[in-house]
């Protein structure tokens, strides 16, 4: 009945059922490994992020940010330097065969794609995950 009364309840339906469920609490880290700058005040909704926001988000090794404007530079600015996807491509990855030329996708040629390599941010994030695991550990982060 609560959740009837909170919006964008979605959000945190499924996180308080699993930290009050007995067989889940334990198993659980406070962090949906995603970025966000709150408004300020009241800390209502996440400001839309942007290219000022760039340095920081990359730094904060997390997978996901929320929110964007559409067609923001800066989601220009995440596919470039962090995806390395050229305009209108695919992401490139290990499966990505053909030869890299300027009139040329070298993604057009496929090969596995089930093999998958670590991009540029992967040692960041590994760092992020290490030291989510530790705090899961130490059972200093857990259902807060």
């Amino acid at each position: 009945m609560y959740f009837n009364n909170v919006i964008l309840s979605e959000e945190s339906y499924f996180h308080s059922v699993i930290c009050n469920a007995p067989e889940f609490k334990n198993t659980t880290l406070n962090s949906d490994l995603r970025y966000m700058v709150w408004d300020n005040p009241p800390k209502m909704e996440p400001h839309f992020l942007n290219t000022s926001d760039y340095d920081l988000m990359v730094q904060s090794g997390v997978a996901f940010a929320r929110q964007f404007q559409k067609d923001d530079p800066v989601l220009d600015k995440v596919d470039e330097k962090i995806l390395r996807r050229g305009h209108n491509r695919a992401a490139p990855g290990a499966w990505c065969t053909g030869r890299r030329t300027w009139w040329m996708d070298p993604c057009s040629q496929w090969g596995d794609v089930n093999v998958v390599k670590p991009g540029p941010q992967a040692k960041k994030f590994k760092e992020t995950i290490t030291n989510l695991l530790d705090e899961w550990i130490s059972q200093t982060n857990q259902c807060k």
